[in-house]
């Protein structure tokens, strides 16, 4: 009896020290699909890392991008894992607001990460965040419509070759619209779609002094092929439509050509949801021959902001999270179309994901085409390929949406819109200091 007691002892006391030295982190992150997989997968993270706990916040993601802001600026501490954006990181680091990813330990492979999603999330060479999926964006098409033009869509096409080919697919009395592209006021919306389509036609936001660039004839020159193509061949109401609003069009068999994210190939090709699952194709974004294509990027990813107590913790998570054992486990759970896309080489090179992922080579040369310290032809002193990695720019893409759109709509006319822009942002760049 007097063993079992000591026995029993021992083990109670080994336990007290086990609690002692566990840690507990809060992981904020956002309420799609893949995350929410995620966390019905972290048993797997728990069994290996015993002295860990998981605590989560999923929100939505304009609430998200709200209280990680306030919680990181005010150094508030709720959170030790954050999931941000490509637009934060550059901005956030240099702001000494994360710490560097370097304990993510040997096996993690940093190199593996696919150099252009690296390239937005580094700074100086430092990774501040790891991607858990990313995207670019491409042309998605009605192949059955293009022979039907008589047309064969190039791998890469040109923005005439865009224009020629919705000339031709345009069936307004059968209700097919030659090509559907955003039109929705908003940075991540209608911009994200025109700034990515600017930096083809040699379009800037600033130039090297910060002076902004919307009184220049190439911003002109795709404001108004914009407008032209879309009153020709896009839909009725086209101002109102963004990502999900084309994604339903498309589907529907309303849409020749469709030119958004990659990620949207798995819904246009389901079966379940899209009438037109067996009739598409993929292109790259096209370009002017300027050697910019008009293809943004971006990345969901796992930061560990500076002020947290648990860093090393956050990193063990943030490194299973985003890792390629994570990709496999997810595989062998939900099959390899379900994998978080467009973070790491070794995917792309998977034959299993290629054979369940026809629009994967598509989706990872697309990738590998934007650059974001290098956006645009012209020198700029951003970074960032379909936004600017400055905090004023969330209001003034905006601002700017909100007259792109009005000019879609007929409300104004382009050269109005074009300079209300130049105006706004003029001011906006004057009053942040970035103009003396």
């Amino acid at each position: 009896m007097k063993l079992r007691t000591l026995t029993l002892g021992l083990l109670s006391a080994s336990a007290f020290a086990f609690a002692a030295h566990a840690e507990s982190i809060t992981i904020a992150t956002v309420n799609n699909g893949d995350m929410v997989r995620m966390q019905k997968l972290t048993d797997d993270f728990t069994k290996a890392n015993p002295d860990i706990t998981l605590n989560w916040v999923t929100l939505e993601e304009n609430v998200l991008r709200e209280r990680v802001t306030t919680d990181i600026a005010t150094k508030g501490g709720q959170y030790d894992v954050m999931t941000i954006g490509t637009y934060e990181v550059p901005i956030w680091a240099k702001q000494n607001w994360l710490l560097p990813l370097d304990k993510l330990g040997d096996d993690y492979d940093a190199k593996d990460i696919i150099p252009a999603i690296a390239g937005g999330l580094s700074v100086d060479g430092k990774l501040y965040a790891a991607p858990f999926y990313g995207e670019s964006s491409f042309v998605m098409y009605r192949k059955d419509l293009m022979e039907k033009a008589g047309l064969t869509m190039p791998d890469a096409p040109t923005w005439d070759f865009i224009k020629q080919a919705a000339d031709k697919m345009t069936d307004r009395a059968n209700g097919v619209n030659g090509v559907c592209l955003r039109g929705k006021a908003g940075w991540g919306e209608n911009m994200a779609f025109l700034t990515a389509m600017s930096n083809s036609f040699g379009a800037r936001w600033f130039d090297e002094n910060w002076k902004p660039q919307f009184d220049q004839p190439e911003w002109k020159n795709t404001l108004q092929f914009y407008v032209d193509l879309m009153k020709a061949d896009g839909p009725e109401g086209a101002s109102s439509n963004g990502f999900n609003e084309n994604l339903a069009l498309f589907q529907q068999g309303k849409c020749g050509m469709w030119i958004d994210a990659t990620v949207a190939a798995s819904f246009v090709s389901d079966p379940k949801a899209s009438t037109v699952a067996d009739k598409v194709g993929y292109a790259l974004a096209p370009d002017n021959g300027l050697g910019k294509r008009g293809n943004w990027l971006w990345a969901w990813s796992l930061a560990v902001p500076a002020g947290t107590q648990k860093g090393d913790a956050a990193q063990k998570f943030v490194s299973w999270a985003t890792s390629k054992h994570y990709a496999e486990l997810v595989a062998s759970k939900e099959g390899w179309a379900n994998v978080p896309p467009g973070t790491r080489s070794s995917l792309y090179a998977n034959a299993e994901y290629q054979k369940a992922a026809p629009f994967a080579k598509m989706t990872l040369d697309s990738i590998n085409a934007a650059d974001p310290t290098h956006p645009t032809v012209k020198p700029v002193p951003y970074v960032g390929v379909q936004f600017v990695a400055i905090p004023e720019f969330q209001g003034l893409g905006t601002t700017v949406g909100q007259l792109f759109s009005a000019a879609l709509a007929g409300q104004s006319s382009v050269d109005d819109a074009l300079k209300q822009a130049q105006d706004a942002a003029t001011a906006t760049m004057t009053e942040g200091g970035y103009i003396q």
